[in-house]
C-alpha cells in the first residue's frame, strides 16, 4: 500500500520506456517475443474484468476509481480488433501492448488498494493517492500514444474512441486537488488532540461516518487493512502509523467496543512481542474485542464471541447480535469448546501464552442509568435546587456514554433542557447548555435539539453567557453544524457574528472552539459572505500572527474557503496578508508552509495581482525550496503555484 510499483510480468519486462524513440522499443521487443499476442491481450482483459469485479470503492477514492475502470473499459474494442487479426502484429505495436499491460497492471495495484486498503491511510494520505492516478494515467497515454493504428487496420470508431480516452486522461492528470475540506479538517483537528471534550467526539463520529467505519464487520476489516500496511511499511512512516492506529482505537471506542490493550492485530500485544510476524486466524479473534478469544461463546445466531465481551454488549441493553444485527432469539450463551480447544492447540504449537485479564464491573452503571427518568423529571420541579441538580447531573450523565444520551433524549429530556435555556439563573444556563452539547454528539439528537428551537437560544447564551457558557455554546453550534441543514439555520438566525466576537476577545479554548464551528459554517457558500460581513478576516489575522496560540492551520484553513468566494478573496488579498502567507511558506512549520501554498494557489488561481504581489514579497525562492525539500504535500502544492507563476510572468 505505498508507493504504486510495478509487478514484474515477463511480458511487460520488454518495455523499455517510450519518449520519442517508439522504433528503439519496438526493436528491443522484435529480439524477444516470448508471449503470444493472444496471451498478452488475454491478460489485458483478464485485468479488465478483475477491476470490474471489484464493485466498489473506499469513499475518499471512489469517484476516481470508477472513472479509472471505465476508462479501462474503453481499451477492450481495441484489443479485439486486434485480436481479429490474421497474421503477425508489426513490433512497434507489440511494444505498445507491452506497455499498456504494465500501465493495467499499476492500475490494478492501486485499484485493489482502494477496494480493500485501509480506510484511514486513504484519507490522511488522499493527495499521494491521487498522484499515483495521475502516474498511472501518464502510463495508460504513453502507451495508447505510439499504438500504429493505421498499420494494424483499426477502425476510425475505435482510434476515435481511444484517442477521447487519451484526451480525458490529459484532462484529468491537470485536474487541480479537489480534496474534501471537511473531512481534511475534522482528521486535523482529531490528530492535533489539543482538545479531548465530546466535541471532538462528534467530529470522531463524523469521520467515522464519512469513511464507513461504524459497524464491527467494518472495524474488523480495517484492523487487518491497517495490518497488512503496517507489514508493507517494514517500520517506515513510523509517526503517520501510529496516527493511523490512534484514529482507528477512537472509532472502536466510539463504536462501543472494548479496548483495554489497545488493537491487538495493530498495536503488538505483549503475548506476540517475540513472534511479531505471526498471523492469528481470523476465527481465533473476537469481532467485538478483535482479541484472541480466551472463553468463545455462542449466541442465538451462531456466531462467536468472547464472553465478557457479549456480556457487556448484552448488559448495555442490546439485543441483537453485533456481526448480523439480526435480533436474538434468546440471551443464553452456550461455551464454543471445539473452538476453545483449537484456539488452546494453536497457542501451544506457536508458543503464545495468553493474557489473563481481571474482570472489569460498574456496579454504579445501571443504578445510574435508573436515574435519568427522575432527573428528566426534576427539570420541571418548582425548586432551584432540584433543577440544578438535576440538570448538573444529567450533564454528567450525558458525557459518560452513548447509552445515557439515548436514554436521556427517550426520556424527552431534550425538550426539557431545551427549555432551561433561557432561564436567568447562570449555573443553570451553563450545565444545560453543556448537556445538549454532549446530547449533540447522537446524530439523531441533532435534529431533535435543532427542532425544540435550541439554536437561537444557544447564539443567545454565546452572546451573553457566562466565559464556560459562550465557550460550550460555539462547541454546541460547531456539533450541530454537522449537518447542512443547522449550517443554513445557524447562519440565517445570526449565530455567525457572536462567533466572530469569540473569536476575537475569548479565551484560548473559546477561539479554537469559535475557529472550528466558523470552518463547518463557512462550508455553506452563502455563510462565507455573512462571516465576512461579520468581520472574520480581523481576527483571523490575529489568529494567524499569534504563534502561541497554535491555531496558525486551522485559521489557514478558514481564509481557503474565504479564498473561493469573490468578496473573501477581496477581504483577505490585501498585501500585509500576502505577506504574511509568503513568511508562512518561509519559516512556518511543514503543515504552515503547506497551508499557505494552498491559500496563496487559490488566491492566484482567481487573479494574477495575488502572485505578484507574492512575487514581489521574494516568494519564488521560497516556493522552490518547498519544491524540493517540502513534504509530499507542500512539494506538490509548490510544483503547482510555480507553473501558476510562470503563467503570470508570461501574461
Amino acid at each position: 500500500m505505498g508507493d504504486v510499483e510495478e509487478e514484474k510480468n515477463p511480458a511487460v519486462a520488454a518495455d523499455g520506456g517510450r519518449e520519442k524513440g517508439q522504433d528503439a522499443a519496438a526493436v528491443a521487443v522484435a529480439a524477444e517475443r516470448e508471449h503470444d499476442v493472444d496471451d498478452l491481450i488475454r491478460e489485458l482483459q483478464v485485468i479488465i474484468d478483475s477491476v470490474a469485479a471489484f464493485g466498489d470503492y473506499r469513499r475518499t477514492q471512489r469517484k476516481e476509481s470508477f472513472n479509472l475502470v471505465r476508462r479501462l473499459k474503453l481499451v477492450t474494442p481495441l484489443l479485439e480488433e486486434i485480436q481479429e487479426l490474421e497474421g503477425p502484429i508489426p513490433d512497434a505495436a507489440y511494444a505498445r501492448l507491452c506497455s499498456l499491460l504494465k500501465a493495467f497492471t499499476a492500475a490494478k495495484k492501486l485499484l485493489r488498494c482502494c477496494h480493500d486498503g485501509s480506510r484511514i491511510y486513504l484519507a490522511l494520505e488522499g493527495e499521494a493517492v491521487m498522484c499515483r492516478f495521475h502516474m498511472v494515467y501518464e502510463k495508460l497515454n504513453r502507451a495508447l500514444d505510439g499504438m500504429p493504428y493505421e498499420e494494424l487496420g483499426i477502425s476510425d470508431e475505435v482510434k476515435e474512441q481511444v484517442e477521447l480516452m487519451s484526451v480525458q486522461l490529459r484532462r484529468a492528470k491537470r485536474r487541480t486537488d479537489t480534496q474534501d475540506m471537511e473531512l481534511a479538517m475534522d482528521l486535523m483537528v482529531v490528530i492535533s488532540k489539543r482538545d479531548d471534550r465530546n466535541a471532538d467526539g462528534a467530529i470522531i463520529e463524523r469521520l467515522a461516518k464519512n469513511l464507513e467505519l461504524q459497524t464491527l464487520p467494518d472495524l474488523r476489516a480495517e484492523t487487518m487493512a491497517i495490518k497488512k500496511l503496517i507489514k508493507e511499511r517494514c517500520g517506515q512512516n513510523g509517526e503517520s502509523t501510529q496516527q493511523i492506529i490512534d484514529l482507528l482505537n477512537k472509532f472502536k471506542q466510539t463504536a462501543g467496543i472494548e479496548d483495554t490493550n489497545g488493537l491487538s492485530d495493530v498495536t503488538l500485544p505483549k503475548y506476540l512481542e517475540k513472534c511479531p510476524s505471526l498471523m492469528i486466524p481470523n476465527d481465533f479473534l473476537c469481532p467485538i474485542s478483535l482479541e484472541i478469544m480466551m472463553d468463545p461463546v455462542i449466541v442465538a445466531t451462531g456466531q462467536t464471541y468472547e464472553r465478557r465481551s457479549i456480556q457487556m454488549w448484552l448488559e448495555a441493553g442490546h439485543r441483537t447480535c453485533p456481526k448480523t444485527r439480526q435480533t436474538l432469539a434468546h440471551l443464553s450463551l452456550a461455551p464454543n469448546y471445539a473452538l476453545r480447544n483449537l484456539i488452546l492447540q494453536w497457542c501451544e504449537r506457536n508458543k503464545v501464552e495468553l493474557l489473563k485479564r481481571e474482570p472489569e464491573q460498574d456496579p454504579d452503571h445501571s443504578e445510574r442509568k435508573e436515574e435519568i427518568p427522575t432527573l428528566v423529571g426534576d427539570l420541571s420541579s418548582i425548586h432551584l435546587d432540584a433543577q440544578r441538580r438535576a440538570v448538573k447531573k444529567l450533564r454528567m450523565l450525558s458525557k459518560e456514554n452513548p447509552d445515557n444520551r439515548v436514554a436521556i433524549a427517550k426520556h424527552g429530556g431534550i425538550p426539557a433542557l431545551v427549555s432551561l435555556l433561557p432561564y436567568p439563573d447562570s449555573k443553570i444556563q451553563e450545565h444545560t447548555v453543556t448537556a445538549l452539547l454532549n446530547l449533540s454528539i447522537d446524530e439523531g439528537n441533532k435534529r431533535l435539539i435543532a427542532k425544540e428551537g435550541a439554536i437561537p437560544l444557544i447564539i443567545e447564551i454565546l452572546k451573553s453567557g457566562t466565559v464556560e457558557a459562550k465557550e460550550n455554546s460555539a462547541a454546541a453550534l460547531f456539533s450541530l453544524s454537522m449537518l447542512d441543514e443547522n449550517k443554513v439555520t445557524i447562519g440565517s438566525m445570526n449565530g455567525i457574528p457572536p462567533l466572530v466576537d469569540l473569536l476575537q476577545k475569548g479565551t484560548i479554548r473559546g477561539k479554537k472552539d469559535a475557529a472550528t464551528a466558523l470552518f463547518n459554517l463557512v462550508l455553506n457558500h452563502r455563510n462565507k459572505a455573512r462571516a465576512i460581513e461579520a468581520g472574520v478576516v480581523a481576527p483571523l489575522r490575529q489568529v494567524l500572527d499569534d504563534k502561541n496560540l497554535g491555531m496558525v492551520d486551522e485559521a489557514l484553513s478558514i481564509f481557503l474557503l474565504l479564498a473561493s468566494h469573490p468578496d473573501g478573496r477581496a477581504a483577505i488579498g490585501q498585501l500585509p496578508f500576502i505577506e504574511a502567507l509568503v513568511r508562512l511558506i518561509k519559516d512556518g512549520t511543514p503543515k504552515n508552509k503547506e497551508c499557505a501554498l494552498s491559500v496563496l494557489l487559490e488566491l492566484g488561481s482567481h487573479g494574477s495581482s495575488f502572485l505578484l504581489a507574492a512575487l514581489q514579497f521574494g516568494v519564488y525562492d521560497h516556493v522552490r525550496e518547498v519544491e524540493k525539500s517540502g513534504t509530499n504535500r507542500g512539494q506538490r502544492k509548490a510544483k503547482s503555484l510555480l507553473q501558476l507563476m510562470r503563467k503570470c510572468e508570461h501574461v
